[in-house]
């Protein structure tokens, strides 16, 4: 209520002004024949004047405001895969029993141009992908997800994504993968369990590998420099387990005793 009063007096302030220095115009000149000319001449811009600003400043300023939307979303998206996702569909990668139709065809390059992208998108979006794990993956996914649950809860949180709808309801299917592996007894799954969670674990497979293939785009044109670094860790290229960091400090020490 206080703004409709403050703006219908800031109204009145200024109506009021514009009638007092016209009154003053015509006292001092005495020529209103010269007033009318310029004010029927102000209100005759008024449509040109609303067509400038509706139709061509305000598109100008929204397709800005939305590239800088989208300009945060990537960055977004940059900070998901470098927490979560490469890691996950690195997981999802070795788990699928057809993954050599494709891997071939995902082998990203410094030298790709937007032609390989486009074709590397068709053939991710025709890829089947046949996900099978054991109880001990199934496990380190669990314990994976659950230690980013925080990460990802905060990503949800952010306001950019409402641009991305794709990108949510990845996020969103992880939840649930995590939800569905945390109250189950991963060590003893029947055939039904193991089956529902294959299709939860597929639905997350089929969309990260989109967005996996656009984000490394967007860095390829965006952040040369970052693209160099995602290069040397591509899912498709480097088939390890979600935890390959671990075992691989503990290599050194198998060989020494071995010695």
């Amino acid at each position: 209520m206080k703004k409709i009063n403050w703006r219908i007096l800031f109204s009145i302030i200024l109506i009021l002004s514009s009638v007092l220095m016209y009154s003053a115009h015509y006292f001092i000149f005495n020529d209103s024949h010269h007033i009318f000319i310029y004010l029927v001449g102000d209100l005759a811009f008024i449509p040109l004047e609303v067509l400038l600003v509706s139709f061509v400043i305000d598109k100008v300023i929204e397709a800005r405001e939305r590239t800088v939307r989208l300009e945060k979303l990537n960055l977004v998206i940059g900070l998901f895969f470098n927490e979560v996702g490469t890691k996950v569909l690195t997981c999802l990668v070795n788990c699928d029993e057809n993954i050599a139709k494709i891997s071939n065809k995902m082998h990203i390059s410094k030298e790709w141009t937007e032609r390989e992208y486009k074709l590397a998108l068709q053939d991710a979006k025709k890829h089947t992908g046949n996900i099978t794990v054991h109880n001990s993956e199934l496990e380190e996914i669990n314990a994976f997800l659950q230690s980013k649950r925080d990460f990802m809860l905060k990503l949800l949180e952010n306001q950019n994504l409402m641009e991305h709808e794709s990108f949510t309801q990845l996020l969103y299917a992880l939840f649930h993968l995590e939800e569905e592996l945390s109250t189950r007894d991963l060590s003893s799954l029947d055939l039904e369990d193991r089956e529902h969670l294959k299709i939860d674990m597929k639905r997350i497979y089929d969309v990260i590998i989109m967005q996996y293939l656009l984000y490394m785009k967007y860095l390829k044109n965006t952040f040369p420099y970052f693209y160099k670094t995602a290069l040397e860790v591509n899912p498709f290229l480097n088939n390890h387990p979600i935890n390959q960091q671990e075992p691989n400090k503990e290599e050194p020490q198998k060989s020494e005793n071995t010695n």
